[in-house]
């Protein structure tokens, strides 16, 4: 029993981080149209508020996330107009 609880709480929960990074994006972004002046600030946001919460789930991991904003131009391609990154170490 106590290996199954072990296991429980070092498991990585894929549906449990899809539902952080949805929900940092729709805090950071919600339907805002697009504003090429606050790309920077909505991108660190959502890459900061996911590692934030990813942290407070209290497993012993470290996180390295990467947020891309890409924008469909209407052109057939998709821009890539900026990146970022952080790190979290929670071990």
């Amino acid at each position: 029993m106590e290996d199954y609880q072990a296991a429980e709480e070092t498991a990585f929960v894929v549906d449990e981080v899809s539902n952080i990074v949805k929900e940092a994006i729709e805090s950071a972004i919600g339907g805002n149209a697009y504003q090429h002046s606050k790309v920077n600030q909505w991108t660190t946001n959502v890459v900061e508020q996911t590692l934030s919460q990813l942290t407070k789930l209290g497993k012993p991991f470290k996180y390295i996330g990467n947020g891309l904003f890409l924008v469909d131009l209407g052109d057939g391609f998709l821009t890539l107009i900026r990146g970022a990154s952080s790190t979290r170490n929670n071990s």
